[in-house]
């Protein structure tokens, strides 16, 4: 999946996945050691997340259903939660500093695109 911010018409991730079950949802990020460059996890029906377990710090996006941003973490540790965004319905992990490299900020539109 491709993910860019359509305000800032910036590349957010390239090769990002889909996280759309209870299992992949749950499991997350959690047996990766890392994320490469313009990778990324999108989690559907998500308004927190945790870093119970994890190896690496990460950075993420909660957008509503439009796909405006509405919620920003940047560099969330292992072992931390994420604030809970009331209005998320999705959250997109992504490596640290994309938040900054994209200059997302609340309020912009992302444009999510399936592989074909």
């Amino acid at each position: 999946m491709r993910i860019t911010n359509q305000t800032k018409n910036t590349l957010i991730a390239d090769r990002a996945r889909l996280a759309d079950t209870i299992v992949s949802r749950l499991v997350g990020l959690l047996s990766r050691a890392s994320l490469s460059s313009q990778e990324g996890l999108v989690i559907t029906e998500c308004r927190q997340i945790h870093m119970l377990f994890m190896r690496f710090a990460i950075d993420v996006i909660f957008v509503n259903r439009d796909n405006k941003v509405v919620g920003l973490v940047r560099d969330i540790k292992p072992f931390r939660m994420s604030p809970y965004f009331f209005r998320a319905q999705k959250a997109i992990e992504l490596p640290v500093g994309v938040i900054d490299s994209s200059r997302t900020e609340k309020g912009d539109t992302l444009f999510l695109k399936d592989e074909e």
